[in-house]
């Protein structure tokens, strides 16, 4: 006699209707599991969507940087002008300060146009960007070699 299965006819009544609620629970365990196979499968699916559009993303920021960086080192102007329309950068005087100090591929001649052109924006700018340089325990010389080293103006 196999214990694990046993012949129908060894089986008692009540066994017998035991044993097929227990073969009724089990496929709907395996239907269960299943089901649950099959939504970890579409988490998969959604997170893979997700990633590959984030990448997408970023990828097509980091083109908007490059070509940004271009044009600022052409034509500083257009430059700034380009990156605030592309949300790359704000338009307020520190944000565009702090951009120009980072000078992340940026021209350091085309920075120093930038500051020294007359108008009152980039005058505010140039002096945001002077705020950004740390001049405590420097003399006169090292503090313009410091000014020097992140722009020519």
């Amino acid at each position: 006699m196999d214990l694990c299965h046993p012949e129908p006819a060894e089986l008692s009544s009540g066994e017998t209707e035991e044993l097929q609620r227990i073969k009724w629970h089990r496929k709907q365990l395996l239907e269960d599991i299943q089901k649950l196979k099959d939504e970890i499968a579409d988490v998969f699916a959604q997170i893979d969507c997700f990633e590959s559009a984030e990448e997408s993303r970023m990828a097509q920021k980091e083109k908007e940087l490059c070509t940004g960086r271009k044009k600022f080192n052409m034509d500083p102007a257009k430059g700034i002008q380009y990156f605030i329309e592309h949300k790359l950068l704000t338009p307020d005087i520190q944000d565009i300060a702090r951009f120009l100090y980072k000078g992340e591929g940026l021209n350091k001649t085309a920075i120093g146009t930038y500051l020294g052109e007359r108008d009152p924006v980039n005058l505010q700018v140039l002096q945001a960007f002077v705020d950004c340089h740390e001049f405590a325990n420097l003399n006169l010389v090292q503090a313009l070699r410091v000014v020097k080293t992140k722009a020519r103006v």
